[in-house]
């Protein structure tokens, strides 16, 4: 009862089909989970580390109507956690609010972005999922795309995440998972499997509407968490 009432917060009531779309892949995914033994479950289950890209000072990219990226990213991150709570899956925000990133003086992006490292690092069997929004100088671009570290297991979740992506919620998205740069701190220094999920286009004008809802939100949390849940069984077959 307590997380049927707390659900009620990922969306509007017109918002319940686009989740129930994307809680297909859900419920497909938990029904593919192996039953592995208590002590095991204990011992081996990973943990989920959802960042929600940027926060506070750093905006992020700002769409023309002022949203801030940092702002979309915590929301879908705050469902994703929600979700992963409902399913009985362990899962870590590197941050619930801004309140670490709000003194201007004090901000250092690369301090930022180790701290959000230190996170995954500091947990066994962390698979760390980064949630962002991209943006391009012309509004013709649009599409999620994941990008992933350069480890087999990365590669494995990030092309699953984008084939369940595009299934669900972007059929005609041609984007394909691509390795990640070097330059990119966290999926260059992390521990375990890490991926960033470019969710969709701040500059273009109808994935920004899109972007902006409860419902598409939740749409893509779901679809985020459902790729970790086929993910699991595959750590320790690779």
């Amino acid at each position: 009862m307590f997380y049927v009432i707390r659900l009620k917060k990922l969306g509007s009531v017109a918002g319940w089909f686009c989740f129930a779309l994307a809680a297909f892949i859900l419920l497909r995914a938990v029904s593919t989970l192996r039953v592995l033994q208590a002590a095991e479950l204990l011992a081996d289950a990973p943990v989920l580390v959802i960042d929600a890209g940027h926060g506070g000072f750093d905006g992020g990219a700002i769409a023309v109507n002022g949203v801030r990226e940092s702002d979309i990213n915590l929301a879908i991150a705050q469902k994703m956690e929600l979700l992963a709570a409902f399913c009985g899956q362990r899962s870590v925000m590197t941050r619930n609010d801004d309140s670490r990133r709000t003194d201007f003086l004090a901000y250092s992006e690369h301090e930022d972005l180790v701290y959000r490292a230190e996170v995954a690092n500091q947990l066994s069997n962390a698979v760390l999922v980064s949630i962002h929004q991209n943006f391009f100088p012309t509004t013709q671009p649009w599409g999620a795309q994941v990008l992933y570290a350069d480890d087999p297991l990365s590669i494995k979740l990030g092309k699953l995440t984008q084939e369940n992506l595009v299934s669900c919620l972007q059929p005609e998205n041609r984007r394909l998972a691509e390795p990640a740069l070097k330059t990119l701190y966290l999926t260059s220094h992390t521990n375990g499997p890490a991926i960033l999920v470019e969710c969709g286009f701040l500059s273009n004008y109808n994935e920004m509407e899109k972007l902006m809802q409860d419902s598409y939100q939740t749409a893509l949390a779901t679809v985020m968490l459902a790729s970790y849940l086929q993910f699991i069984p595959m750590m320790n077959s690779l």
